[in-house]
């Protein structure tokens, strides 16, 4: 949520911009009236809809703060762009996020930023086939080929669980990377047997006859966090104050989106592209205000077990608020 993090390019990417990172200037720039200009590093899916969604409801204007959403292709430059100073907060999934803990990257969460509705059948995320194909269930995808938008990353993890939940063993799957908007065209042709998809390609698929067989986010964990807000441990020292005025702008805009779906699929034709027909269809996540520990500790857990973090092990305490 796209969660869109090349293990390979974050680590490269992230390592370059924790090297400047100790001699940018990370602040926000204040203009005479005590506004704070502040840029913060997106990515063009469902999922950052609420930060759209309080800019436009003056939640974050209310609080002092003149918001500036750059996009990003995904976390492996938001990253480093945080640490380096180019954006005062990003979003990112959680598993990149930890990643980038084992690594030393100087960054702590600040913010929820979105999680899954739990619900199997009525979710934003999935393991999905073509109409044509023999897999039925989460079991059968063992020994498959499977595309995800990002190789060891939450795809890899997310999947591996939903099979091993159903009895299967994950240890053979094949993981293919690719980006979501080519894998509905990869499921027709064959090039791939299944596929890690969230919306709006999850609707896409269903749409045209493909069938969901897992439901990998509800799986894992209940109420799933998927994704997070987050800062440099250097704006969190030098400016407490901005950084506690985004928090609970954020966590007022998350509350708001979560209880005004309308006004959310309304928000997403500002800045993505989604069909209007899609847009009104496609099944929206959740946006609590809180991040759930618990599920953090599990993408962990079993990150650590399917050899995500090399030989690392995140640390919870210097990566959650």
């Amino acid at each position: 949520m796209r969660r869109f993090i090349a293990g390979l390019a974050l680590l490269a990417l992230v390592g370059a911009g924790a090297g400047c990172g100790s001699s940018a200037d990370s602040g926000s720039t204040t203009t005479d009236g005590g506004v704070d200009k502040v840029k913060v590093g997106v990515i063009p899916i469902v999922d950052v809809a609420p930060i759209y969604l309080g800019q436009k409801q003056g939640f974050f204007a209310n609080r002092k703060i003149e918001l500036t959403m750059e996009s990003g292709q995904g976390g492996a430059a938001i990253v480093p762009g945080v640490v380096s100073g180019q954006f005062q907060f990003g979003f990112s999934n959680i598993t990149s996020l930890l990643i980038a803990q084992t690594k030393n990257v100087p960054i702590k969460v600040v913010a929820n930023g979105v999680a899954s509705t739990g619900v199997a059948g009525k979710d934003f995320g999935g393991v999905v086939v073509s109409k044509a194909s023999t897999i039925t269930k989460a079991a059968d995808l063992a020994g498959k080929k499977v595309a995800v938008n990002t190789l060891k990353n939450i795809g890899d993890t997310v999947v591996r669980e939903s099979v091993r939940k159903a009895g299967g063993d994950p240890s053979g799957i094949n993981f293919v990377e690719m980006p979501f908007a080519n894998m509905p065209a990869a499921l027709d042709n064959g090039q791939v047997d299944a596929a890690f998809v969230v919306e709006p390609i999850l609707s896409t698929v269903t749409g045209a006859g493909g069938r969901v067989v897992a439901w990998c986010y509800a799986d894992p964990a209940p109420n799933l966090t998927v994704a997070a807000y987050f800062a440099s441990t250097k704006l969190i020292a030098d400016d407490p104050d901005l950084v506690k005025r985004f928090t609970e702008a954020m966590k007022e805009s998350l509350a708001y989106a979560d209880g005004h779906p309308d006004e959310v699929r309304a928000i997403l034709a500002s800045y993505t592209k989604i069909d209007p027909t899609v847009r009104e269809a496609l099944t929206l996540p959740k946006w609590p205000t809180e991040i759930n520990r618990a599920s953090v500790e599990t993408l962990s857990k079993l990150g650590a077990q399917d050899g995500i973090f090399g030989s690392a092990t995140p640390d919870l305490a210097k990566i959650l608020p």
